[in-house]
């Protein structure tokens, strides 16, 4: 077996992309926590997602898959390896070329092939970190969630990483290296918050940013005529808001996080009212969530109803919230 050395699990980690960055950062002798890692990575959106191909709507909290890896590096100085390619063969030699020269390497793919997943569906944006491989499978570092050091056939992870379909890669596998001395990630703070909130208060489409969260509480209302069996998509849309990697609240409670630990490295009124506001709006999201939950088991059109006014409201409060942390670097 190939194996590289002194490599630590999941640590409790709830996301996929931290959680594979945390390994190969660690490694690099960078340590952060998963909500510093998901805050400097700017991570932190919303997308109303409905296309003409999708059974049903989908809500989503965070930027597109990698996105927050590219932030993430380019903000701590970090040099950022990319590497894909159509040819299985070539992907394998990516991957397994970089644990053979004793670095792990991140690999995005489609989470349903994989082996220990036992909730089995479609995602071409999970990212895992590889570690270590033998004649038959592939040892990875995954979610808390998912078991942390895990285990997959060989041939599952070729399957996964070959996937095609929404927000699949092409056998990306990534590595990190960290300068002699790569800058303090607390100087880095302000820039990724407010490159966060400008983002998020100036979205190119109406999906997008407090005016997704504004179209969803408008567009949740009717989600019962979009779909003939309620009582499994909207608990599954729920599930994925709180459970699917999120850390919760659709990774509000990683960024009401993140914003914690910063107040606590600057002293900023404008910092602490985002914290604030940010601690409120996670509480909301998760009632977002047992709401339609709720709507989905009994087809009571009133808890939808309930949720869209929750995400009004949600947009209000993140658009404030968003409004205060911009003005961190005035």
């Amino acid at each position: 077996m190939t194996k590289v050395l002194d490599i630590d699990d999941a640590r409790g980690m709830r996301h996929c992309e931290t959680t594979a960055l945390g390994v190969l950062l660690r490694h690099q002798g960078v340590d952060l926590s998963e909500p510093m890692l998901f805050g400097l990575g700017s991570g932190l959106s919303f997308v109303y997602w409905d296309a003409k191909n999708m059974g049903f709507p989908f809500l989503g909290g965070r930027v597109k898959p990698f996105e927050l890896t590219r932030n993430l590096a380019t903000r701590l100085g970090l040099e950022l390896l990319v590497q894909e390619t159509t040819s299985p063969r070539r992907a394998w030699e990516h991957a397994s070329a970089a644990v053979d020269a004793g670095h792990p390497v991140g690999l995005q793919l489609d989470s349903y092939y994989l082996d220990y997943f036992t909730s089995r569906v479609h995602f071409g944006g999970h990212v895992v970190a590889m570690y270590g491989y033998d004649d038959h499978d592939a040892h990875l570092v995954d979610t808390d969630q998912q078991g942390g050091a895990v285990s997959t056939s060989l041939t599952s992870l070729a399957q996964a990483r070959a996937a095609r379909g929404p927000m699949t890669a092409k056998h990306r596998s990534f590595t990190l290296t960290a300068p002699q001395s790569p800058p303090s990630p607390h100087g880095r703070i302000v820039p990724a918050i407010t490159a966060c909130a400008e983002a998020f208060l100036n979205p190119p489409i109406a999906n997008l940013g407090h005016r997704g969260i504004e179209k969803a509480g408008k567009l949740v209302r009717t989600w019962l005529q979009r779909t003939d069996v309620p009582q499994r998509d909207l608990p599954r849309a729920a599930l994925l808001m709180e459970k699917a990697g999120t850390g919760g609240a659709l990774f509000r409670n990683l960024y009401r996080d993140f914003l914690a630990e910063c107040t606590q490295l600057h002293d900023s009124s404008h910092l602490r009212t985002g914290h604030t506001l940010y601690t409120e709006a996670a509480t909301l999201w998760t009632e977002v969530a047992a709401l339609l939950t709720k709507a989905g088991e009994s087809g009571d059109a009133q808890c939808l109803a309930q949720a869209g006014t929750v995400l009004c409201d949600l947009s209000r409060i993140e658009r404030e919230a968003m409004q205060a942390l911009s003005r961190l670097g005035e």
